[in-house]
């Protein structure tokens, strides 16, 4: 079991940045891929980024050159820097834990609001 709590969010006006963190508390943290994902309303739950266990990184077309996320092993806590933020990053965003099988290996956080505004 893995329990994951988001903060960092806020409001921001456009251009400026924000990073978000995940605490995560249970076992085993070091072999889960962890993921930031985000959904705004009346949209669906859209991948951010995610990072494996290796350090490998992948991020949604949207977001590439702008957010970077990161992983501290020895807090067990994943990161996501979001700069030159725009109002359509609006949303609240959820940090995610998976490990296969994902069915069985898929955890949630309860989500952090960012809104983007002048």
């Amino acid at each position: 079991q893995v329990q994951l709590v988001e903060s960092g969010g806020g409001l921001v006006q456009p251009g400026g940045s924000l990073r978000l963190s995940c605490a995560a508390s249970g076992t085993s943290f070091h072999i889960y891929t962890m993921g930031w994902y985000r959904q705004a309303p009346g949209n669906q739950r859209e991948l951010v980024a995610t990072i494996t266990s290796g350090g490998s990184t992948n991020y949604a077309d949207s977001v590439k050159g702008r957010f970077t996320i990161s992983r501290d092993i020895t807090k067990n806590t994943v990161y996501l820097q979001m700069n030159s933020l725009k109002p359509e990053d609006t949303a609240v965003y959820y940090c995610n834990a998976a490990r296969p099988p994902v069915q069985h290996y898929t955890y949630w956080g309860q989500g952090t609001q960012v809104t983007v505004s002048s």
